[in-house]
């Protein structure tokens, strides 16, 4: 159904004043304090929880990195600085990010059009199906990657092509990872947008295409600068892709601060590093904010049930076949050599490695508990860290949903300072930080799923807020000439519209906490490992059995964020609300 757009009573018509015009200059005053009131009533969660479990735990290992003795050694920011092999992996990390983020825009726009558009059997498994390499391990997903591009692969076998050690194999899997970012940021709001506007410009005489690139991309622009984004800094904090199918000639920054942790303990070299990310990822925040800021409108949105339909013509349904090859061979093939490795063990095919994940003595020792008992503390951690993402990230986009102001832009730049921020550095920041009353938390279940929410609040803020400022302001002055609260207005109005949003927004989250890697390896207790962080112990040790444990351990994980992802599907809804 079609939103209505109610026009507001005007005041000589109904007798009814806003307080802005009948209170004059003091009423606009006294109105502009309260939306102030509000929006930092609205920013005080956010902040506190960023600043207690983001700023305060990156600015201790920091500190620690750079002080010696309470000195600053600020000679090592230089010395680092002036590297060679520094500039080179700065560089590298940038082209690569900005080579990812394009070829990812490239492929997956038309899949996004597809699903927010098209109509076809088996769609919404399908959906699912796209999502799932987005939780699993790099490690992983790397491993099944190489099996296609790498020696003895797909490509070997057949055409004798290898893309191990290059930088296409790394670009490939950027994709791999990150097509689910844009077919759900981009496709969630274009599924929203009334069809009849781009309609109306070739009524009028616009072609197809210049209809589309004047109504529907300007309308689209938020949700692809948003999409862009998150695939940016994803792959610009890249780790496990590019040391498994990069090989020593190539190294991220990411990388680089993970030796010199891990490897080397030269924390003052990882602390500059550190530093270096936080400079990129913030001068990189500040031009999207402005680039954004100035492309951002009121939209009509429509039920997105309603503008989906079977493909038309020989050109949607080729359309609709291009975009089922790019995730059958990007997506889907190495999700299913994944798969057919789970059933590899060292007297052939068969369930050897799965039966051997219900023993806690499976693998030498690797773990205290049964591997298997590792898919209910994946849950449960996802769900709580799902919870505080979407309440967290909800109260931040609802406070970002007025653009002007310094503080606002400030505001959201730090909420997407996590995905740019190395994984390595937080975990360790969690360890060195949380340790004292009241903060004491190193033996608490909960330090987990705070980890893993610092990643998922992003995608929760990126996903609703552009749907959350495209609603027509004109229906919240129609509620509050009626008499509705500020509070009532945002329940009776925005929620509604926005509740598909919240959905894909949780589903999103869900899956992030599900997979997070890089810092819960370093937080999660030994008797309570995940299930990134077991398979990445299996994959540590040797041996057959170890090797088809890990490929079995996450097949389970594939198969859990599909099944979850098919409810959120069923269960969400696609009704934006109707007034």
């Amino acid at each position: 159904m079609v939103l209505a757009r109610p026009e507001v009573a005007r005041p000589e018509a109904t007798g009814t004043t806003t307080g802005a015009t009948t209170g004059g200059p003091a009423a606009g005053r006294a109105a502009g304090a309260r939306r102030t009131v509000t929006r930092l009533g609205l920013m005080a969660v956010p902040l506190a929880f960023f600043g207690v479990f983001f700023a305060y735990p990156v600015a201790s290992i920091v500190t620690r990195g750079l002080t010696d003795g309470g000195r600053w050694q600020l000679a090592r920011v230089g010395e680092v600085l002036t590297d060679p092999r520094v500039r080179d992996v700065l560089w590298f990390t940038l082209w690569q990010a900005a080579a990812s983020t394009a070829l990812t825009l490239l492929l997956a726009l038309p899949g996004a059009y597809v699903f927010a558009r098209f109509d076809f059997p088996g769609k919404r498994l399908l959906r699912a199906v796209v999502t799932v390499p987005f939780v699993l391990p790099t490690v992983v997903a790397g491993s099944a990657f190489l099996a296609l591009v790498g020696r003895g692969g797909l490509l070997d076998e057949l055409w004798g092509v290898r893309l191990d050690t290059t930088v296409w194999a790394i670009l490939l899997a950027h994709v791999f990872f990150n097509y689910a970012v844009v077919v759900r940021t981009v496709g969630g709001l274009w599924a929203q947008l009334d069809p009849r506007q781009e309609e109306a410009a070739r009524v009028l005489g616009a072609g197809r295409f210049a209809a589309w690139r004047r109504v529907t991309l300007p309308a689209l622009g938020p949700a692809v600068a948003a999409a862009a984004l998150m695939v940016f800094l994803f792959t610009f904090t890249s780790f496990g892709v590019v040391q498994i199918l990069g090989g020593p000639r190539y190294a991220t920054l990411e990388v680089e601060i993970y030796q010199q942790t891990a490897q080397l303990l030269d924390l003052p070299t990882a602390a500059v590093l550190t530093l270096l990310q936080f400079v990129v990822v913030a001068a990189l925040l500040a031009v999207h904010a402005r680039t954004v800021r100035r492309r951002e409108a009121t939209l009509r949105l429509v039920d997105a049930s309603r503008t989906a339909r079977r493909p038309r013509g020989a050109g949607q349904w080729a359309l609709l076949a291009s975009v089922l090859a790019v995730v059958a061979l990007l997506v889907v093939l190495p999700l299913a050599v994944l798969v057919l490795r789970s059933f590899e063990g060292p007297d052939g095919y068969g369930l050897a490695s799965y039966r051997a994940l219900a023993s806690a003595g499976a693998g030498g020792g690797t773990f205290t508990v049964a591997a298997l008992d590792t898919i209910g503390n994946s849950l449960t951690y996802a769900l709580a860290a799902t919870a505080i993402a979407v309440v967290v990230g909800g109260l931040a986009a609802a406070a970002l949903t007025r653009r002007e102001g310094r503080l606002v832009r400030g505001f959201d730049a730090l909420l997407m300072l996590p995905l740019g921020t190395s994984a390595v550095t937080v975990g360790f920041g969690f360890l060195i930080a949380l340790d004292e009353p009241p903060l004491d938390l190193r033996t608490s279940w909960i330090l987990v799923p705070l980890a893993q929410a610092l990643v998922g609040v992003p995608f929760v803020v990126r996903t609703v807020l552009p749907v959350l400022r495209a609603v027509d302001t004109r229906l919240r002055e129609a509620a509050a000439v009626l008499g509705a609260s500020p509070l009532r207005a945002w329940r009776e109005v925005d929620l509604p519209l926005v509740g598909r949003a919240l959905g894909i927004a949780a589903g999103f989250a869900f899956a992030v906490s599900l997979g997070e890697f890089g810092a819960t390896v370093f937080i999660a207790r030994p008797d309570n490992p995940t299930l990134p962080v077991a398979v990445a112990r299996l994959l540590g040790r040797p041996g057959e059995l170890n090797y088809g444990q890990a490929m079995a351990l996450s097949t389970i994980l594939m198969l859990v964020c599909a099944a979850a992802l098919l409810v959120l599907e069923r269960v969400r809804t696609d009704r934006t609300g109707e007034f």
